[in-house]
């Protein structure tokens, strides 16, 4: 069974349809990658599937189960979910803002600092970085306390909205091979939204390139490469600058 279906999803904002008749499916314990230029509908399929958003028609299914109202925050708990700049609150320090879906349900002081032991070097961070206030690190600090805090109760599934496009290149690359270290480390399910193609080349087994809310082209970076779908594709492909620096392994 798929971690994640899209069936027949269709989302719009007033007269903009967003997304337009979407199938898809996720498998377990691989990194999909979801591409395409601004208002294509990455972004909003991603807030789909962790429920920050509903479809106007059609279904998304969590491990066979229908996202719904009554269910959003049951399933949230196995899902870790990080966006640009992290998303950390401003008032707390970087411990608090890591430990914070632990403590929503209750964990002992013991268990949280065990947690975030392991997760601080999974993130490459210095410990002492955990009793700063997010105004106080760099881009790329916040984003790994953001990744910390996803990661905080271990969920099978972790969702990333461009997590690296607010950060310089050389920030972004040392995070582009600590998350891909994570990712295969981890054999977790994961989304990640980008608009950069080397990036997903580098990170995902499964690219999916997205054009005005429909599914242009699924499948590996070769398939993009040799095998363009359509003459957008090929322009996607050619817009991207030093892919053949991006694609390693």
């Amino acid at each position: 069974m798929p971690v994640f279906e899209l069936i027949d999803v269709q989302k719009r904002y007033e007269s903009n349809v967003v997304l337009s008749g979407l199938n898809l499916e996720i498998a377990e314990g691989r990194t999909i990658v979801l591409l395409g230029p601004s208002g294509c509908g990455k972004s909003t399929l991603i807030r789909l599937l962790i429920g920050l958003i509903t479809p106007d028609s059609g279904e998304v299914r969590f491990e066979g189960h229908r996202l719904l109202p009554k269910n959003f925050r049951e399933i949230r708990r196995r899902m870790g979910y990080v966006i640009q700049d992290g998303g950390l609150f401003p008032h707390m320090t970087a411990r608090a803002n890591a430990s914070l879906p632990a403590c929503e349900l209750g964990w002992n002081h013991s268990r949280i600092e065990s947690r975030l032991h392991e997760l601080i070097e999974l993130a490459r961070l210095p410990v002492d970085v955990l009793d700063r206030y997010p105004s106080e690190l760099s881009g790329g600090q916040r984003q790994r306390v953001g990744l910390m805090r996803a990661l905080m109760l271990d969920p099978g599934v972790l969702l990333l909205d461009e997590p690296l496009g607010a950060l310089d290149p050389l920030v972004r690359a040392d995070l582009q091979d600590d998350l891909l270290s994570a990712f295969r480390s981890l054999r977790k399910t994961v989304v990640l939204v980008t608009h950069d193609l080397a990036e997903a080349a580098l990170l995902g087994d499964r690219l999916v390139l997205l054009n005005e809310g429909r599914i242009v082209q699924d499948g590996s970076i070769d398939d993009f490469l040799q095998r363009p779908a359509d003459p957008f594709v090929q322009r996607f492909i050619d817009a991207q600058r030093g892919l053949d620096r991006g694609v390693r392994t």
